[in-house]
């Protein structure tokens, strides 16, 4: 296996043998997420129901994940180093639409299991699009989730990558799926399968004592000393510093924005059906629970998340000044973009998360009362030039 290097941070300045990278510290900056436990078939209507407000009330957001661990007798195993999965064949799902791009040189084949508007999702397009790459998109049903049956992760996106030998590699994080597909693209002859093991999941125990897992290095980029980055070190580093800010505190500002109130709620959802299409990839009962059982759930489930991450009651006042220092810190690079003249992976991380509420009233708000109007549009344009066709 070649020798890597680590995004060109001065503390990777040496070469990193293979059996070594998984021992690298994690970026102090993390999300302390774990992965639900599969959901049993219902068993009567009732069941079906009670599993739809569950579910069905994490759709706008994709934190179906957003639970701990039950209990276990591997619970004391900490510090377990997991590799990503690799499938035989695809899933047999169906593909709700493509994204193709004729001018797509990567040779990569990528199947984007989704909900149209989870932040970490939107993120995830927002790269793809931007990189020009062309994928095949599952929408998953929140309620069921049929199409994620086949997977142990329960939570999207997920990413299923064809490798050299005609399997297919499972990303199942945000920003490990951005980072290793960044670096594929840095040196195309490379396997995006041996890439994704420079990613393994690390378990740990939590603030509230228990375990779980998340991945290694998923802000870093992969590559081979003579693919190295033109950057400096330091704008690597604020490049890596402002992604793990959009996961660790922007998306958390998301939901108590979007479901303030009832009607904020009930309208976020109608959002999320029309822009998801649901009322065409799924029946008319199911697509009616998942808005009116899921709104009325993320409700009330956005006031716990509010005292969780200690916001005040003017949630607005806090996603307002996430805006703010995201486009104070641009105007004082003097620069379009944080990357510059061109949108860089922490523009794109932003841009995603702000994404996914486009469409509500907290959005309009936050235009109205901030200046991140003119940033986000110019990254959406750049985003939507580089994008294929929708079929």
């Amino acid at each position: 296996m070649a020798t890597f290097r680590l995004g060109a941070v001065a503390s990777f300045a040496t070469r990193l043998p293979h059996q070594n990278v998984a021992k690298l510290q994690r970026i102090n900056l993390v999300r302390q997420l774990a992965t639900g436990a599969a959901p049993k078939k219902p068993s009567s209507t009732l069941g079906l129901a009670i599993k739809g407000m569950a579910i069905g009330a994490l759709v706008g957001t994709g934190w179906s994940g957003y639970s701990f661990f039950k209990g276990g007798p591997t619970d004391h195993m900490l510090h377990e180093h997991v590799g990503p999965k690799v499938l035989d064949k695809l899933p047999d799902v169906k593909i709700m639409r493509k994204v193709v791009n004729p001018k797509d040189d990567s040779g990569l084949d990528l199947v984007l299991f989704q909900f149209q508007t989870c932040p970490f999702c939107c993120k995830v397009r927002a790269f793809l699009d931007h990189s020009g790459l062309s994928y095949s998109v599952v929408e998953v049903d929140a309620v069921l989730r049929q199409d994620i049956r086949w997977s142990d992760s329960k939570k999207v996106p997920i990413l299923l990558a064809k490798t050299k030998s005609g399997k297919y590699v499972q990303l199942t994080d945000s920003s490990m799926i951005v980072s290793s597909i960044s670096s594929f693209l840095r040196d195309k002859k490379q396997d995006i399968g041996e890439l994704a093991k420079y990613y393994p999941s690390i378990s740990y125990e939590n603030d509230a004592g228990r375990k779980v897992f998340d991945i290694m290095n998923k802000y870093f980029l992969m590559f081979q000393e003579k693919k190295g980055d033109n950057r400096s070190k330091e704008e690597q580093e604020e490049e890596r510093k402002w992604r793990a800010w959009a996961d660790d505190h922007l998306v958390h500002l998301i939901s108590p924005n979007v479901y303030r109130t009832k009607d904020e709620a009930l309208e976020t959802f109608e959002w999320f059906s029309d822009v998801g299409e649901w009322s065409i990839h799924f029946p008319k009962w199911e697509r009616d629970l998942m808005v009116y059982v899921g709104a009325f759930a993320m409700w009330g489930i956005s006031k716990r998340l509010k005292a969780r991450h200690q916001l005040s009651d003017d949630v607005r006042s806090h996603i307002y000044d996430a805006c703010d220092r995201w486009i104070n810190e641009i105007e004082k690079k003097k620069t379009t973009f944080h990357g510059g003249s061109q949108p860089n992976l922490a523009d794109l991380a932003v841009f995603g998360v702000l994404n996914s509420m486009e469409g509500c009233q907290a959005f309009k708000d936050c235009l109205e009362n901030t200046k991140i109007g003119p940033w986000f549009y110019a990254v959406k344009e750049r985003v939507l030039r580089n994008r294929g066709n929708v079929l």
